[in-house]
Parts: C-alpha cells; sequence; structure tokens
C-alpha cells in the first residue's frame, strides 16, 4: 500500500429502526373487528379505571365473552 492511501471503511448493515409502540386507541380500534361491543365497552371501562389493555381483555373474555 503506498504512503498515504487507505483502505476503505467497512461497509456496515445499516441499523434496524425501532418499530413504535402502539397506543391503547390504535389497539382498540385493531381489536375492535374481532369482539362484540359489550367486549369492547368493558373493555374501556376497565382501562380508565386503570387496568391494563391485556388484563382488561382476560376480564371481559371471562365475564362477557368474544
Amino acid at each position: 500500500m503506498a504512503y498515504g492511501s487507505r483502505a476503505p471503511p467497512p461497509k456496515m448493515k445499516p441499523k434496524m429502526k425501532a418499530k413504535p409502540k402502539m397506543t391503547d386507541a390504535e389497539k382498540l380500534k385493531e381489536h375492535k373487528v374481532h369482539h362484540t361491543p359489550a367486549h369492547m365497552r368493558m373493555m374501556r371501562k376497565l382501562m380508565k379505571e386503570g387496568m391494563s389493555f391485556s388484563q382488561a381483555h382476560r376480564k371481559a373474555m371471562k365475564e362477557v365473552g368474544k
């Protein structure tokens, strides 16, 4: 290698960008396609009371069903 010349920089893979997290409102919008209005009503009520999406879903499934 001649004086002053450099080897090309190593090729780097582009980093994968993290997928943005879904908000509860976005989750509910997708979720309502698969569930009854009663199920969705109960889930919204439970989430307003402080339950997480998953907890509210489990409880709504037990009490109201799909």
